[in-house]
Formats: structure tokens, sequence, C-alpha cells
């Protein structure tokens, strides 16, 4: 299950850090509830509105903004968003967010081909001691998907819905990086893989996350899975949230979600 969370800005023109998800992470697990403190299956995009670069980070021009949040647990989304709208306002960073509407999207169907650009980054793996996290892996190569392909079925197996059985019939299973789009990149000089912070366990980590449009080769169950709970590591933390490429027309794609009166302050 996907959400668009509507906000209204009320300090119009406050700046965000050019990398704020570990201050939405902090806001997220504020609301969800604690019977799910433990639980990691779900990803959230960045904050998405009109913005403008400056030396201080992203400044925020538009009344409105909006957080794309997905779970596989529709129990967990109505509770955290209950839990919103008893709040009269949350902060994040600089922004003072009163939250004003929730949008319900379409699920898709998906096929064992699937054309995905990357709302937030990927991290492809976990450090074990003898990965380094923010080591650069080309993403044309058999390392990046393997990568992927362990901590997804991981996973999926960790989340409860599947089976060691069920996964191991999943091993269909490839990313393929749009290669002109990363071509396009370097002839600019731009980067598609960056190092960002990272707080499990409210313990900072350094990894390197990747950005960009891409094709998963895999089963129907195992897409549906990383579009609902994030591909790759630290999806709780804001990393890893997919859409799909070339989706068409938004206001076909959602409708209304039924939220409750805002209450009290969240500080």
């Amino acid at each position: 299950m996907r959400v668009r969370i509507i906000f209204s800005l009320q300090n119009k023109g406050a700046t965000l850090p050019f990398h704020h998800q570990y201050l939405l992470a902090q806001v997220f697990q504020e609301l969800v509830p604690k019977t799910y403190a433990d639980y990691d299956f779900y990803s959230f995009s960045g904050l998405k509105g009109q913005m403008k670069i400056s030396a201080a980070g992203l400044t925020v021009l538009s009344n409105r903004v909006t957080i794309v949040f997905a779970c596989p647990n529709e129990v967990l989304i109505s509770e955290m968003i209950a839990q919103l709208f008893e709040k009269k306002h949350i902060m994040v960073g600089q922004l003072r967010l009163s939250p004003e509407s929730v949008l319900q999207e379409d699920n898709p169907i998906l096929s064992q081909e699937q054309k995905y650009v990357c709302i937030s980054p990927i991290v492809p793996c976990l450090e074990d001691g003898s990965t380094d996290q923010r080591r650069f892996i080309s993403p044309q190569e058999d390392e990046f998907s393997d990568w992927l392909y362990e901590s997804t079925m991981n996973r999926m197996e960790n989340s409860g819905l599947f089976t060691h059985e069920q996964t191991a019939q999943f091993y269909k299973f490839q990313v393929v990086p749009d290669k002109d789009y990363l071509e396009k990149l370097k002839s600019e000089d731009k980067k598609f893989a960056r190092v960002y912070a990272a707080y499990p366990q409210h313990k900072k980590v350094e990894v390197r996350g990747y950005t960009m449009p891409f094709t998963l080769l895999a089963e129907p169950a195992v897409q549906q899975f990383v579009y609902d709970c994030g591909f790759g590591e630290y999806s709780n933390l804001g990393f890893g949230m997919l859409d799909l490429a070339n989706a068409g027309n938004f206001s076909s794609r959602v409708r209304g979600y039924e939220t409750k009166n805002k209450k009290e302050d969240l500080v």
C-alpha cells in the first residue's frame, strides 16, 4: 500500500539539508506505533515540492509539500496516519509542516520485467566486516545485482510474508541499469552515487546510495515486495524507495484517504 501525505508549509522559504532522509526517519520513528517499533518493512521519499538550491541547502518555495510512504502492512499505515493527524504540526529541520490530506495510490499490476526510478537512494548491502558500504560498485557489474538479490531475499524471509522455500523459487533476478542515463551523467560530469549518512540504532554510519532508472527482472511477488518495502538496505531510514517509470497521469492513480482530526503538537 502506498500513500501520499500532503502538508501545508507554515514557514515558506525555510531550508532543508540536501539529504534530509534522516530527519524524516526521526519523524516516522515517532509516528509508527510502538507495537511496530522493530518493524522496518516500509519506505518513504524525500519531501517533494518546489525548491531552490542555495548555499544553506534546499529552500522550499511552495506552500505545500508531499511525502510518499509505502508499506505492505495497512494497519501500520492507518495507525501512523491517525497519529500524524493528531498533531497540529511537525518539524522537519527548519520546516514547520501541518498535515493537510492523504491520497492513496492504486496498486499497480507488476510484471516480471519492470522499469523503476529511484525516489530515494538505493543502498545495496550491509557492512559485514569484509564489505565497506562506502565502496563504489558499478551498477553494470553482476556484483551490484548480486548484493541486491541477497538483500531482497533476506528481507522477504525476515518480513514473515515468505518462507525460505518460497524465496528459493525467486532465483530469477537481475538489475539492469539504464545505460543511456549513466552515460549521459558521465558526459555531464554528474554523479548518480554518493556517500550518505544513516543512523541505524541512532549510530551514524556512512553508506553509498545510488539514484538511477533501472529495469528489474524478477517474479511479480518480488516486484511487489520492493515496491512496497523499498529496495536494498535501510528502507526504514529513508533509502530505497522506488516508483514506476512512465507511470502515467498522477491524478488517475490516486484516491482520497480518510484521516482523523489534528489535536496536538509533535516537538
